[in-house]
């Protein structure tokens, strides 16, 4: 077991986190999964060993835990090489409809509790580790950069998180051996289908032929992973690909994940480009020269 890596992987209760933990332990590396309720996991657990797997309480939202499961990790297995920075959830309703409440919860966990684990494991590659370095990769997702109706909140936090991995993958001293990646799913059949939360519409959204009516039509019909299998991609393969992803010594700082994710990130890049072309020329005469 020496010679096998160790990752830290938050959300492990369910969807990409489990199926993260089981793709690691199948190639011999050992995982530190945490989790709100590590009970959900005892089931799971009760197959590896503590030399394997140790299965932490972790709720993202709170600062002091995360700096606790790292410090429990490190008494563990002495290092992280990998952290799986993967805990969230979603909710639908239109911008103008969601309250603060549940979308300031939501900014709490998506973008507040990865930003702090970021901190934190950038803090312990260089820090803890000995030789230094290691492997942070983000699970966002394809509307962090190509927006959907109806999620407005969740695409915002996606957003904002892209922003900053983006940001300290450009502040890491190359010295220190940490290499950032953050990748972009498409649609998969994972638990979070049935977790999904449709809060109530906002009358004025409410014809048939505005966007947000028809993903909440999306989201409610057919959302059964059965029905899905069809139209989204596996898990299973989906986590092999990060896995290998983490091997990589020179990794992208963006992986789209999923044909739909390439598909509707190619198409917003195209309109980006055309309308920077579009509008380029009104830029010219703003009294700066570009070199």
């Amino acid at each position: 077991m020496s010679s096998a890596r160790v990752w830290f992987i938050t959300g492990a209760s369910s969807g990409f986190g489990l199926e993260m933990a089981r793709c690691a332990l199948a190639h011999g590396d050992r995982v530190v999964a945490t989790l709100r309720k590590p009970e959900v996991l005892n089931g799971f657990a009760s197959n590896y060993s503590p030399e394997q797997l140790l299965v932490l309480r972790l709720d993202v939202s709170k600062p002091d835990e995360i700096k606790d499961a790292f410090a429990k990790a490190k008494a563990t297995f002495d290092r992280i090489d990998v952290v799986f920075n993967n805990a969230g959830y979603a909710f639908a309703g239109e911008v103008e409809a969601v309250p603060d409440e549940p979308a300031r919860a939501l900014f709490d966990v998506i973008f507040w509790g990865a930003a702090h684990v970021s901190q934190e494991a950038v803090r312990f590659f260089r820090d803890e580790n000995s030789p230094r370095g290691g492997r942070l990769i983000q699970n966002s997702a394809t509307v962090g950069l190509a927006a959907t109706p109806a999620i407005g909140f969740y695409c915002a936090a996606k957003h904002a998180l892209e922003g900053l991995t983006e940001t300290l993958s450009k502040e890491l001293d190359p010295t220190w051996n940490i290499k950032i990646s953050s990748v972009l799913p498409g649609g998969f059949v994972t638990e979070i289908i049935q977790k999904f939360e449709m809060l109530p519409q906002h009358p004025a959204y409410a014809e048939a032929s505005n966007p947000a009516t028809l993903i909440r039509k999306y989201f409610s019909s057919g959302m059964d992973k059965e029905g899905l299998k069809a139209r989204w991609s596996d898990p299973v393969k989906g986590v092999q690909k990060i896995y290998e992803l983490s091997l990589l010594q020179d990794p992208p700082l963006r992986l789209l994940l999923g044909k739909d994710a390439n598909h509707y990130v190619g198409e917003y890049l195209a309109k980006l480009t055309k309308e920077i072309e579009q509008y380029a020329a009104w830029s010219d005469d703003l009294g700066h020269e570009t070199d």
